[in-house]
C-alpha cells in the first residue's frame, strides 16, 4: 500500500527531513502523488527507506549507503563484517568510559 511522507514518518519513526534527504541523495524516489498532492511512496520505496535507516543506525554514512544499497550480498557481506568489528571496538571503548564514569561518580 502506498504511503505519504507523513505516514512513513509516523509508522517508521523516520523524520520527514531524513526521507527527503534520502530522496535528494538518489537513494529513494517518490512513486506518485495522491489527490491532495501529497507525495506517495510504494512498498518497494518503503522497504528501501527502512533499509537505509538501518544502515545509518549501523554507522554507515549516506555516501557509503549509496554504494551498498543495491550491492549483491557477496559484496555486502565483507562490508558488514568490517562494520561489525568497528562497532565492537566502539562498544569496548564505551564500556571503559562507563567504568571510568562510575568510578568518578563514586568519588564525588
Amino acid at each position: 500500500m502506498d504511503m505519504t511522507l507523513r505516514e512513513i514518518h509516523e509508522a517508521f519513526g523516520i523524520s520527514r527531513r531524513a526521507i527527503q534527504g534520502y530522496e535528494k541523495a538518489g537513494l529513494v524516489q517518490k512513486t506518485g502523488k495522491n489527490e491532495r498532492g501529497h507525495l506517495l511512496y510504494d512498498e518497494e520505496a518503503q522497504t528501501r527507506i527502512k533499509k537505509i535507516r538501518l544502515f545509518q543506525q549501523m554507522g554507515f554514512s549516506i555516501c557509503e549507503i549509496k554504494d551498498m544499497i543495491d550491492a549483491p550480498d557477496d559484496m555486502l557481506k565483507p562490508i558488514m563484517k568490517q562494520q561489525l568489528l568497528k562497532l565492537k571496538r566502539q562498544q569496548g571503548n564505551i564500556e571503559i568510559l562507563i567504568e571510568k564514569m562510575n568510578d568518578l561518580i563514586k568519588t564525588l
